[in-house]
């Protein structure tokens, strides 16, 4: 049984429900015409792939990822002797989330130390919601019982630590800040120097969103992972990119540029909800093999969704699953 029909029968309905208002842009926008396309067309040819073809590049899947996709389907039809338009349905669905998984398990939760303090450290240029991404973390994490410290590594962006402070407030959680234009390294000491002493379960670090200069950046980073190290030889557990959706291919370019410069394990993409072109997800996974480990689905402090590929590609084709 596919990938298509195990869903349409195990599928959890309230996260589903989330899934499919949130990816609503994306579905009714640049996918709207896929299942036109395939009832139109009555017989599988050069003509609907590259209809297809045309769509899902549309929805910022990426040029390189959708000739891929397309290759992949055809190939499979073909060598399959598939002959029914209507199959092509489920086909597509099950190559997406064979294309995003690669084979393999791919874990969106965060790795964290069991026991001892975690350290997460977060990148991304400014504006992309990065502060809030921090807070929502934050406050999803103190919900579980754990003990929560910020650290505000962003001394250089005018307002951004005032901006932490007032969301570390809001949350009830204590936060690690230096005046506006210190060296963000210091921060992190007396903040990993914080949380080990009073033994927190983790640490979530804001840097500096500058790409201007990679050298800059990379020196700026590796400073901050050294200081971390000095006291946590295993810090950061994770460090996690973030990236606004709606940016749509420009933040490929953000992600191709942090991941030149740092160690990026995971991928917060904000604001999906906000865009019709959120096929960016298939993007960043085929292209840079980071997992997608959350995504922004509104704006409330619950909004920021920890990524399920299977809900994922349930939001943007919820119109083949519905009887």
């Amino acid at each position: 049984m596919g990938f298509f029909s195990f869903f349409k029968k195990d599928k959890d309905k309230e996260k589903s429900k989330k899934y499919k208002m949130g990816l609503h842009k994306t579905r009714e926008g640049a996918l709207k015409n896929i299942k036109e396309i395939l009832s139109k067309n009555t017989k599988i040819d050069d003509e609907l792939f590259d209809s297809l073809e045309e769509v899902f590049i549309t929805a910022d899947i990426g040029v390189d990822t959708v000739i891929d996709f397309i290759d992949s389907l055809r190939d499979e039809v073909y060598h399959k002797k598939i002959t029914d338009v209507h199959v092509l349905e489920e086909m597509i669905i099950d190559k997406m989330f064979e294309l995003y998984t690669n084979n393999e398990i791919v874990n969106a939760n965060l790795n964290l130390n069991k026991n001892g303090l975690s350290v997460i450290l977060f990148v991304g240029v400014n504006g992309v919601g990065k502060t809030t991404s921090i807070a929502k973390i934050a406050y999803q994490y103190k919900k579980q019982g754990k003990k929560v410290l910020l650290a505000a590594g962003d001394t250089f962006r005018a307002g951004a630590v005032e901006q932490l402070k007032i969301w570390a407030e809001r949350i009830g959680i204590q936060i690690v800040t230096k005046p506006e234009g210190s060296d963000p390294s210091s921060v992190m000491y007396e903040a990993v120097d914080k949380a080990i002493s009073e033994k927190y379960d983790i640490l979530l670090c804001d840097t500096a969103g500058r790409l201007q200069n990679k050298v800059n950046l990379m020196n700026e980073l590796g400073k901050m992972r050294r200081v971390l190290q000095n006291k946590l030889p295993d810090a950061p557990q994770e460090t996690l990119l973030v990236i606004d959706a709606t940016t749509g291919q420009n933040g490929m370019i953000q992600a191709k540029a942090f991941k030149d410069v740092t160690d990026v394990t995971g991928i917060i993409l904000t604001k999906l909800d906000g865009t019709s072109k959120g096929g960016i997800v298939l993007a960043i996974r085929h292209e840079l093999g980071i997992p997608i480990k959350y995504i922004g689905l509104g704006e409330g402090l619950e909004d920021l969704e920890i990524f399920d590929i299977e809900q994922y590609l349930y939001g943007l084709f919820a119109d083949f699953f519905e009887e």
